[in-house]
């Protein structure tokens, strides 16, 4: 395999990915199989892409939300709150 042949799957995998970068996708097929078979009439069928996780970075919590999950938790718990006014 010379460079320029090397350079065209280069670009075809970016195009069409193959190999371990979708071995994610046969496995999600098989376990939404596995988990129709073993689900209830009364569920809903399960689709592969319940299966296949997310890479997407978390959405960056500002300290407002932080807080306000705090007061929430602490009202939950029956927590006093002590901060000063």
């Amino acid at each position: 395999m010379d460079s320029h042949e090397f350079a065209e799957w280069i670009a075809y995998s970016q195009i069409e990915p193959f190999g371990q970068d979708r071995a994610d996708l046969p496995a999600a097929i098989i376990s939404s199989v596995i988990a129709n078979v073993h689900r209830s009439e009364q569920q809903q069928p399960y689709t592969p892409a319940d299966f296949i996780p997310n890479f997407e970075p978390p959405k960056q919590q500002t300290w407002q939300d932080q807080l306000s999950l705090v007061e929430m938790l602490n009202a939950a718990y029956s927590g006093t709150d002590e901060r000063t006014p």
